[in-house]
């Protein structure tokens, strides 16, 4: 869009080049006052996006939608290592808020009628007041602040199985493996929904009032991620939640099979070199 900004953007960004690669270890090397310049530098560059508004959008609507939420991810991200590096919740709820407000961003420009589905775990679709996150840890997520915006326009939905396979690491930056999932616990809301004898089916809460009533009661809720540790399946993978507190609607598989990646092909000619992972 504006190839002189662009100069001075990749100027303003060469201040993290030290950490692209582990972008972890940020938060350490803030500390000292060298490198604190970064924020500002960062925050300078997203401010003058937004003041030529009005010159970049009026050309291409799509390309400054594109510019800013660039900067704003990478505002966003910087503060993220920033915080991480002393831990708490602060970090969990940086990132959820970011993920709430680039759906905004995509919503405002799409017009007053516009919808979207977002996918994610869920751990953060759903209302994170009504689990262990909210209740003990004190964490948001994109679930609650969608429903804090957009109440019964927003509808949270959950996905649950009792065993099959899942396609996990065992450690973060550990390969991926296939590995069998645990029948579940049976003071679990997984192993209700399996001795219910259904291989698969769809319970919504805001058209049963009888169902929600009975399932209201905070009982332990398997969660797996991108980690799986049947070894300290309990400790790791299980918390209590209310299930239709924190959903409007949940998904059951009774056995579920690990997701295949996808194959690694040569891009079709003319599309981005990022295909098809590109950001």
């Amino acid at each position: 869009m504006d190839p002189d900004a662009a100069a001075v953007a990749r100027e303003r960004y060469g201040c993290l080049t030290p950490w692209q690669r582990e972008p972890s270890t940020y938060g350490r090397a803030v500390l000292t006052e060298g490198y604190r310049k970064c924020e500002a530098e960062i925050l300078r560059q997203c401010q003058d996006i937004l003041k030529k508004e009005l010159d970049y959008a009026a050309n291409d609507p799509d390309s400054f939608l594109d510019a800013t939420q660039n900067a704003r991810l990478i505002a966003a991200a910087e503060r993220y290592y920033r915080i991480m590096y002393c831990g708490g919740a602060e970090s969990w709820n940086l990132r959820d808020t970011h993920m709430f407000e680039t759906l905004g961003h995509i919503l405002d420009a799409q017009g007053p009628r516009s919808k979207a589905v977002v996918w994610a775990h869920n751990s953060h679709i759903g209302d994170a007041r009504y689990t262990e996150m909210g209740a003990v840890r004190d964490e948001l997520n994109i679930g609650q602040l969608c429903r804090e915006k957009f109440a019964e326009g927003a509808s949270l939905i959950g996905f649950g199985t009792h065993t099959g396979t899942v396609a996990a690491a065992s450690d973060w930056d550990a390969e991926m493996e296939v590995m069998p999932v645990r029948p579940s616990r049976s003071d679990s809301y997984e192993r209700l929904l399996h001795d219910a004898g259904a291989a698969s089916g769809l319970l919504e809460f805001r058209r049963d009032e009888g169902l929600r009533r009975r399932l209201l009661e905070p009982r332990l809720e398997r969660f797996i991620g991108v980690i799986y540790r049947p070894n300290t399946e309990l400790k790791s993978h299980y918390a209590e939640a209310s299930l239709p507190q924190q959903f409007d609607a949940f998904v059951w598989f009774d056995e579920t099979h690990a997701v295949c990646p996808l194959e690694l092909e040569h891009r079709p000619t003319g599309v981005p070199d990022t295909y098809p992972f590109g950001l």
